[in-house]
């Protein structure tokens, strides 16, 4: 169990806090904060993110600084897919460009298990980026500061 305090909601999930669960993730990665995304993990979890394998939030939060400084103009929508008791599943899809105007729109499936405070104690992602036109973007909204 992490020494950090609870993050509801807590497992075991029903349908409707797992969607909540899923909801307060996309918000979070929306904000491209690292340093609030990495609060919702333990400070041992576990991330297996396509091939790359992080261990800790100092791992996490690096990951997390380096994606956004090379994924501009980053927007995801995440969805449930299934949850058990400790667990959920979620299919994604995120739109953003690298320095040079490249969009890409990238799809993927998350597993996660949660300890008992509700913090995520590991995270197993796969993803695929396909290329776009800019004029093929669906996710246009303001980033909020």
């Amino acid at each position: 169990m992490s020494d950090s305090t609870n993050r509801p909601p807590l497992p075991p999930f029903t349908l409707k806090t797992a969607i909540a669960k899923v909801q307060a993730a996309e918000d979070a990665w929306n904000s491209r904060d690292p340093g609030r995304v990495v609060l919702a993990y333990t400070e041992d979890s576990e991330w297996r993110n396509c091939a790359e394998f992080l261990r800790g939030r100092q791992q996490i939060k690096a990951f997390l600084e380096r994606k956004w400084a090379k994924e501009l103009d980053y927007r995801l929508r995440k969805e449930l897919w299934s949850f058990t008791e400790n667990r959920i599943s979620v299919c994604f899809e995120y739109e953003w460009h690298d320095d040079s105007g490249y969009w890409c729109r990238s799809y993927g499936n998350e597993q996660w298990e949660f300890a008992e405070d509700g913090l995520m104690q590991r995270r197993e992602a796969s993803i695929n980026d396909v290329p776009i036109q800019e004029s093929e973007r669906k996710f246009r909204w303001e980033h909020a500061s």
